[in-house]
């Protein structure tokens, strides 16, 4: 017996109701190239750079880098340690040991490595936003 055969009741072809947290993660932002990815510098989430271009960053949309080329330099970084693809951010261990358990769904870096410049720190200060990345030692 399939999956169909089993929720198949009125012998019609009805498009089933998608559950909301499977919705959610069809919309999860995941590189769409192996090459060239960079990571937010606030919350880690790694996309290459044409995607923050295209769509800035899914948590981050303060941050202004859409259609912004030198806004998306200063907001990623190409240097970061480790990929982990969170899946439900809430209920992940992974997330909450990287800290990303109040994101969205996506790929993150385990570690980023880079600094705002001191006008894009002041204003995330200022409204009281922490970010991800740590100076190079």
């Amino acid at each position: 017996m399939s999956y169909q055969e089993e929720n198949d009741n009125s012998g019609g072809e009805e498009e089933e109701e998608v559950p909301q947290e499977v919705a959610e993660l069809a919309q999860a932002s995941v590189p769409t190239s192996l090459r060239g990815i960079r990571a937010c510098k606030r919350c880690g989430l790694l996309k290459t750079m044409d995607q923050f271009l295209n769509e800035g960053c899914d948590n981050c949309p303060f941050l202004d880098m859409v259609d912004n080329a030198e806004r998306c330099g200063l907001c990623t970084t190409a240097f970061f340690e480790g990929q982990c693809a969170i899946m439900d951010p809430r209920e992940s261990w992974a997330a909450k040991w990287i800290r990303c358990d109040n994101y969205l769904p996506g790929v993150y870096a385990i570690s980023v490595t880079g600094q705002f410049d001191r006008e894009i720190e002041e204003d995330l200060e200022h409204r009281g936003i922490r970010w991800r990345c740590r100076p190079a030692p």
